[in-house]
């Protein structure tokens, strides 16, 4: 499967229906940066020049400062694909996000969420 799609789609065109679906579950946008910051290692003025600078996905983790050690314990299924079966470590990552994304607008606890 040819993900180039995917990858050159720019952070700041998908962050919009980040903040959308967690909105309509009750969540901020604040609580959403929570979530990437934990996962990437950006800090909120990273976030910005990311969104500021219409970064593509792969520029986006290929720069961030430091994926989370914890990352491993992301598991469970996005868009039908079990997150840590994926072999492409790029979409891995991508997927990643979408399951933090998920699972705060479910609801689950911020703890939960950071896998502390």
């Amino acid at each position: 499967m040819d993900n180039t799609r995917v990858f050159r789609m720019t952070f700041a065109s998908v962050y919009p229906h980040y903040i959308t679906k967690v909105e309509k579950k009750g969540k901020t946008k604040e609580e959403l940066d929570t979530v990437i910051q934990w996962l990437t290692g950006y800090d909120q003025q990273g976030i910005q020049k990311v969104l500021d600078e219409k970064i593509d996905f792969e520029g986006f983790f290929r720069d961030a400062p430091k994926l989370n050690p914890n990352v491993l314990m992301i598991t469970g299924v996005v868009c039908g694909v079990r997150v840590e079966e994926i072999e492409d470590p790029l979409m891995q990552k991508i997927r990643y996000l979408d399951k933090l994304v998920d699972e705060l607008a479910r609801g689950k606890k911020m703890e939960k969420i950071l896998r502390e």
